[in-house]
């Protein structure tokens, strides 16, 4: 498979969640509930600054310094709209912020209007959220599109190793980005793992176990370390079996042994996972794999950076 490691920016590419509908129309009952936890995080008793400033209505600029996808937007609205404010945004999420040639080093990307102590509550909440969300996406999309222009066809996806409390934002900015959201939590898939196997004594009995309680609803996936463990869990049944911690050339052999050696007799899918990252991955990726999973996307990831000012010319005519 050839490697191209640039790639034009953008395009958006049609197999990507974003296109097919609003995302904020997945999100949970619960989800405006995290906001006002987030809020509440960090107001939990008086608001000493919002004291000094007071509720003159006043207007904010959102802008973007540095390049990035914007990811985030129904969480930020929120934000503010439990501040009593209202935000009208000037770039839509998944879009592509570059840095502008004007030589200013920031981007118009959204207008905040509401009371001056509202826009400073929801200040640094809606940064943090917008800067990380928007990173997690950047990232998945960068190494998304790299893994197109190098001809692999199958799945990106995150991991469940997301920061406690924010795993929604976090998810949501894998979709935002392109790649699969994977598993969003223990209820959404069986996924047995080495601990799992050890402490049920094989793979079969593990398999035959989850299936008995999950049924015919949910997916069971295996992770196992050779091909020996790979056959046992396909012979017991599982959906899915996840290379882990193979070696580049490894997984290309495995693959397309399990592919020659089950071919009309089992259907299944192969993940491969264990440290891929956009240096690395590029080793693995080959179309006998049909997933890649990787942590890389949304753990550590580079924010993008955003800062809301206040118009100060609105503040001169209002005192004036």
């Amino acid at each position: 498979m050839d490697v191209h490691t640039t790639h034009p920016r953008p395009p958006m590419h049609k197999d990507q969640p974003i296109h097919h509908g609003s995302l904020e129309h997945l999100l949970p009952p619960s989800w405006k509930a995290q906001v006002t936890s987030w809020l509440a995080e960090d107001t939990p008793s008086y608001d000493y600054a919002g004291f000094v400033v007071g509720e003159h209505p006043r207007t904010a600029t959102l802008w973007g310094k540095s390049a990035g996808i914007i990811a985030g937007l129904p969480f930020f609205t929120e934000i503010f709209r439990q501040c009593g404010c209202e935000v009208e945004w000037h770039a839509k999420e998944g879009s592509y912020i570059s840095r502008p040639k004007d030589g200013s080093g920031k981007t118009k990307v959204a207008t905040v209007t509401g009371p001056a102590r509202g826009l400073l509550l929801g200040e640094r909440v809606g940064l943090n959220l917008l800067a990380r969300c928007s990173g997690v996406a950047t990232v998945s999309r960068d190494m998304l599109l790299s893994l197109r222009s190098a001809g692999y066809e199958g799945i990106l996806a995150g991991t469940r190793k997301t920061t406690p409390g924010f795993r929604l934002v976090e998810k949501y900015g894998m979709l935002v980005g392109g790649a699969d959201t994977h598993r969003m939590d223990l209820s959404s898939m069986v996924m047995l793992k080495d601990n799992h196997v050890w402490s049920r004594g094989s793979i079969a009995e593990a398999v035959q176990a989850a299936r008995m309680v999950g049924g015919f609803a949910l997916k069971i996936e295996v992770e196992v370390q050779d091909e020996a463990e790979a056959d046992e869990a396909i012979a017991a049944g599982a959906d899915i079996v996840m290379l882990d911690n193979f070696t580049g050339e490894g997984v290309k052999v495995a693959a397309r042994n399990l592919r020659d050696r089950w071919k009309g007799e089992r259907q299944f899918l192969i993940e491969v996972s264990g440290g891929l990252r956009e240096d690395n991955v590029f080793d693995y990726a080959n179309n006998d794999i049909d997933i890649i999973s990787t942590s890389s996307i949304h753990q550590g990831t580079p924010h993008v950076d955003f800062s809301l000012k206040i118009d100060q010319s609105q503040i001169t005519q209002t005192s004036s």
